[in-house]
């Protein structure tokens, strides 16, 4: 007889799984992803992306619950996008996140949008600051050149 088995992963592995499967379906969904991007307000994107029109989402990735409840500083991001997700894993209890924001459950190898998030567009001036700084940024990652 065949035992199944459970994975359990720790929060840093949860959370490097799920950021990789949402950037995954980023780039599926047309999506030029960055990890780990800062904001001008000091705060630092999980996941964001630049479209082939210039709109520019954000994911933040919530690896457990706990991780969502010490964590609000969420509605510090829409300012920076035109959308906004929350990426989270396929066990987590999708429940307790609010209903506004886009909700995108993922693993490693990719993921799926439950929810869509209202489109809230920049300001003219805002989006291509961000872009600008994203394009250096992503230029910046291709190589050391030092």
């Amino acid at each position: 007889m065949s035992e199944l088995a459970i994975l359990t992963f720790s929060r840093p592995e949860t959370t490097g799984l799920v950021t990789r499967g949402a950037a995954r379906l980023m780039s599926v969904m047309g999506y030029a992803p960055l990890l780990e991007v800062c904001l001008p307000n000091g705060r630092r994107a999980d996941v964001m992306a630049l479209g082939p029109r210039g709109e520019i989402v954000i994911c933040e990735v919530k690896s457990s619950l706990e991780d969502y409840r010490v964590d609000r500083k969420w509605g510090e991001y829409l300012p920076f996008c035109d959308a906004f997700y929350f990426a989270v894993a396929p066990e987590f209890p999708q429940g307790v996140l609010p209903p506004e924001p886009g909700l995108i459950v993922a693993d490693a190898f990719g993921g799926a949008v439950l929810r869509p998030p209202p489109h809230t567009p920049l300001a003219g001036a805002r989006r291509k600051a961000l872009t600008i700084a994203f394009g250096r940024l992503a230029a910046g990652r291709v190589g050391d050149w030092s």
